[in-house]
């Protein structure tokens, strides 16, 4: 439990300190006053201004925020500077500060995918070229080895893990022994492997891992950008067949994040890296959704006066946030509930 919340107090802290980063540089670069920029939550226990913005910290270790001018957050005393208000700059450059939480969360991901690429690798499902034998599987017994390259598994030529995988599973269900034929140091060697169904699974396992490939650090930012945008792409259809009923998508809440963060934490330091990744990803796509309350909601009535020239009441606009909010805490409640029934009932980390 104590690993779990570590966890889930790092991982929020970056994400949500990232987020409100993007809105804050933004918000200086288009002359946007600043009041406060918090690291954490609840009671201020330290505070120093530098120029206008006051740089505090809270006792509750929870992410952060920043306060702009002409939000409707100013405290007693506090004054915005002539023409530095968020609501009197042009709706372009507003489009701009509301986005680049968002963005500043992509862009973490993007970086911490791309550090992970270039340092730990990923695993190459895009060849047969065995990166480890596992040690008691059949694999051992007839003497593969990590480097060798399997190009046949009974008379079907693999040239993907999946294929060869699914070869295994197919081949290796019927009686007899499988032929293998593999390239060991340059030379095409053929091997007949009995491959029992492994009781654990439920179906044959030959007992060998891909092999990890890197890349060097501009490859790895390109290839993160794919991947980034690959899983971005999941996130939109998922949310969408939920929305529309086709399928159902699970949700979790704070609970669960902390219980997530903290198995990824036990299973190593890349592990959580490559979690600290996805829900980086997972913010700042999710914050984009045109909800009201979330920057998505914002940005679609930013976006709509731009395209009609003309600008919603400002009344009109925080009640339709304030539903949103209301409605995103419900939701809130409803999943944190729900995450704390399954740890109470499944026992959590």
């Amino acid at each position: 439990m104590v690993i779990s919340a570590l966890s889930f107090l790092i991982v929020i802290g970056i994400c949500v300190i990232s987020h409100e980063f993007g809105h804050y540089i933004t918000a200086k670069w288009n002359g946007i006053q600043v009041h406060e920029f918090s690291f954490g939550m609840g009671p201020c226990i330290y505070q120093k201004k530098v120029g206008e913005t006051v740089w505090s910290l809270r006792s509750i270790p929870i992410g952060g925020f920043v306060r702009l001018a002409g939000m409707g957050e100013e405290k007693e005393g506090e004054q915005v500077l002539p023409g530095m208000d968020f609501g009197g700059k042009p709706a372009w450059r507003r489009f701009i500060v509301l986005a680049s939480g968002s963005i500043a969360n992509i862009v973490i991901a993007i970086l911490l995918t791309a550090f992970l690429l270039s340092t730990h690798g990923v695993l190459d499902l895009n060849s047969t070229k065995i990166g480890n034998v596992l040690k008691g599987y059949p694999a051992e017994k007839y003497g593969l080895e990590k480097g060798d390259i399997i190009i046949e598994v009974g008379n079907r030529a693999v040239e993907n893990w999946k294929e060869m995988s699914e070869a295994i599973r197919n081949i290796g269900n019927k009686p007899g022994p499988v032929k293998i034929k593999i390239k060991k140091e340059g030379k095409v060697k053929e091997i007949f492997a009995e491959i029992p169904v492994d009781p654990e699974y439920g179906y044959p396992l030959l007992g060998i891992q891909p092999a990890r490939v890197t890349y060097n650090p501009i490859s790895a930012v390109f290839k993160s950008v794919d991947y980034i945008w690959g899983f971005s792409v999941q996130i939109l259809e998922g949310i969408v067949r939920w929305i529309t009923g086709r399928s159902d998508v699970s949700v979790t809440g704070p609970l669960g994040i902390a219980t997530m963060a903290g198995q990824a934490a036990k299973e190593g330091f890349w592990s959580f890296v490559s979690f600290l990744a996805l829900i980086n990803l997972h913010l700042g796509v999710l914050n984009l959704f045109p909800f009201p309350a979330l920057d998505g909601g914002r940005l679609i009535i930013v976006a709509a006066e731009m395209v009609f020239r003309r600008r919603i009441p400002e009344k009109w606009e925080q009640y339709i946030h304030l539903v949103g909010f209301i409605v995103l805490l419900s939701l809130l409640v409803a999943v944190t509930w729900k995450d704390l029934v399954k740890i109470l009932t499944h026992g959590g980390n």
